[in-house]
């Protein structure tokens, strides 16, 4: 590359950065992915008390997960998912009943933890004023039946909850979220249609129940707008981990067809990254998004339908720059024509948290396509 092609570069990136991080205030406050096996899987995959072995979560599919609890009996089952809770409620490919078994208990022992904590005479005030808020999250969990199909309290937090019955659903859902999302926040009441949660239950209303719809706080998100936003490092491993969900829901539960993905914002770039196959996506829908991490709509799986929502007038990330350069910003907008997506409608949607929201021609275009019409 020349001199001149060179300067352009770094000067066209300088553009990116100041436009994205000029957007709400720069944050410095960078995040470390959490990667890897389950919290305790060293421990599960040494317990041969039953007999067997378990599978290891690293080398192990989802696939061969399923196969390994399905030679054990009721009681075997229970029995691991009570010595291993964060194991068995987090291991994609694990009976969806027994996910929620094991999360319960896992967070009825970290509420008990948290405390113990928040009386331990050697910590600060400080640190027992965090151990209740904690302590109170987890307790909001295991409120009024909750179907908890992933927690993992490392880090931020990350969470999966169910709307509707996966085990009967004819059709599925996956919602995915963009920055600022965790285990504390992913269901938040000041904003009902605006996080995972709220998304999911509101899509699930709207296909009158019969689409079983994932809020899927599965992957560390950016906080704020800094270079984990502009950047794609913590996409690309959510993308592995959305992977190994779509998998695992591909064999422990029996829709008609694969889960719709549905991606909001950030979530969008995880999504272009999965590149999902048609064993583990019927279609994915982009809303609010920055780009997709890739050129076009070619660059994707072309037996997957890719549906991208058209930005209302008050939706910020319209002033996100389209670009890729030197690593910063997430490539081509998925609502121009020329990217070949197929449009759907954002009447009536606010904002950039506002596309579930009641009585959207958006959310009346999402119930349609997670139905498969």
């Amino acid at each position: 590359m020349g001199k001149f092609r060179v300067r352009r570069a770094i000067a066209a990136s300088g553009v990116v950065l100041a436009a994205v991080l000029g957007l709400g205030g720069f944050s410095a406050d960078a995040q470390q992915a959490v990667t890897g096996p389950p919290p305790g899987s060293a421990a599960w995959v040494a317990d041969t008390a039953l007999g067997v072995h378990p599978p290891d979560p690293v080398t192990t599919t989802p696939a061969e997960v399923a196969a390994f609890f399905a030679r054990l009996t009721p009681a075997q089952q229970d029995a691991l998912a009570v010595r291993h809770p964060l194991v068995v409620g987090n291991l994609d490919g694990v009976p969806v009943r027994l996910r929620y078994r094991a999360n319960t208990l896992a967070l009825t022992a970290e509420r008990g933890r948290e405390l113990a904590r928040a009386t331990d005479p050697a910590l600060t005030p400080q640190d027992h004023e965090a151990a209740r808020d904690r302590a109170e999250r987890y307790r909001t969990l295991l409120d009024g039946g909750r179907q908890i199909l992933a927690f993992d309290p490392r880090g931020r937090g990350q969470i999966a909850e169910v709307f509707g019955d996966l085990a009967t659903a004819r059709r599925t859902a996956v919602v995915v979220p963009g920055s600022d999302i965790d285990l504390h926040n992913f269901d938040r009441a000041s904003s009902p249609y605006g996080t995972p949660a709220g998304m999911a239950r509101s899509l699930y209303q709207a296909t009158d129940r019969q689409t079983a719809v994932i809020a899927w706080t599965g992957y560390t998100t950016p906080l704020g707008i800094g270079l984990d936003a502009a950047t794609e490092d913590l996409a690309r491993a959510g993308a592995e981990r959305l992977t190994r969900l779509l998998d695992g829901l591909a064999v422990s539960t029996r829709p008609q067809a694969p889960a719709t993905v549905f991606c909001h914002s950030y979530g969008s770039v995880v999504c272009g990254l999965a590149r999902s196959g048609p064993d583990q996506a019927s279609g994915v829908v982009v809303l609010g998004s920055p780009g997709m991490g890739v050129g076009s709509a070619a660059d994707l799986d072309p037996r997957v339908p890719l549906w991208a929502t058209a930005r209302n007038d008050s939706d910020w990330i319209g002033r996100v720059p389209y670009v890729s350069v030197l690593g910063l910003g997430h490539g081509a907008d998925p609502t121009a024509p020329g990217f070949g997506a197929r449009p759907l409608p954002a009447t009536g949607s606010a904002g950039h948290a506002g596309y579930f929201a009641p009585g959207t021609a958006s959310l009346a275009a999402f119930a349609a396509v997670a139905l498969g019409r």
